[in-house]
């Protein structure tokens, strides 16, 4: 005896909108809460600007970042900012030519900005503890992620 086939499936379309399957779409954080303090970020690598701006942005810091050495020293002369971070190898003017700008009364009236240099670059001892002198910290970039940074901001003020 051989069995019966069973008559195939009516199929009927779908109907259920789509809006009814769809995944919900998150919900985007809330804006970090303005601090009110302002931040220069004088660097020449658009990347590491950017990270850094990001982070801070996050943190609620309003941030500028310039990337040619003296566009960022004719910024930081306003006296508008918070926070310096200051690279060292930089285009047209050095962050160490700037450094020594902005502390040199002669040239700029003193900073309510505390200034932070922000370098890879490897330093001798004595020439780090000069640098190390008129700043008001010192990060190697390698060592310390965007986030890090802007706790370590957040320490500085």
């Amino acid at each position: 005896m051989e069995p019966t086939p069973t008559p195939p499936i009516a199929q009927t379309p779908d109907t259920t909108p789509l809006a009814n399957t769809q995944m919900p779409t998150p919900q985007p954080q809330a804006p970090a809460r303005p601090t009110g303090r302002k931040v220069l970020c004088i660097e020449d690598e658009h990347f590491i600007g950017e990270l850094y701006a990001r982070a801070l942005g996050k943190s609620g810091y309003e941030v500028v970042v310039m990337t040619d050495g003296q566009k960022g020293l004719d910024a930081a002369q306003t006296n508008d900012f918070d926070i310096i971070l200051l690279d060292l190898m930089l285009p047209n003017v050095t962050g160490i030519e700037i450094l020594q700008a902005l502390r040199d009364p002669a040239k700029t009236t003193p900073l309510r900005a505390k200034i932070i240099i922000t370098t890879n670059l490897e330093q001798r001892e004595d020439v780090r503890a000069a640098i190390e002198k008129q700043a008001d910290g010192y990060l190697v970039k390698a060592e310390l992620t965007p986030r890090e940074l802007a706790a370590f901001v957040d320490t500085v003020l």
